[in-house]
């Protein structure tokens, strides 16, 4: 899947899982070229996400959150996934 289309299926499925007031993604993949994880054509990508989908979660179940909703992307399209997860009273 073309690095643009990959971005827009992560949008989608935090969107529909998580219902964020603010969601940000960065494709990072250019910064891991000849990493061996990269080597599969699979990307690396940076989220913000504020939702108060996190509201009583703590960092741990947030990331889970995040994982559950990207699913299967993980393993076609997804190498590595750093992510930042907050609810609305967090992000001021």
């Amino acid at each position: 899947m073309p690095r643009e289309q990959r971005v827009e299926a992560i949008r989608a499925a935090l969107e529909a899982a998580l219902a964020p007031s603010w969601l940000e993604i960065e494709d990072e993949s250019h910064r891991h070229a000849g990493h061996a994880g990269a080597r599969d054509g699979r990307g690396h990508f940076r989220v913000d996400v504020v939702s108060e989908a996190f509201a009583g979660l703590n960092a741990i179940a947030r990331h889970r959150a995040v994982y559950a909703a990207v699913g299967g992307l993980m393993d076609t399209d997804i190498h590595a996934l750093a992510i930042k997860a907050r609810t609305p009273a967090e992000a001021g």
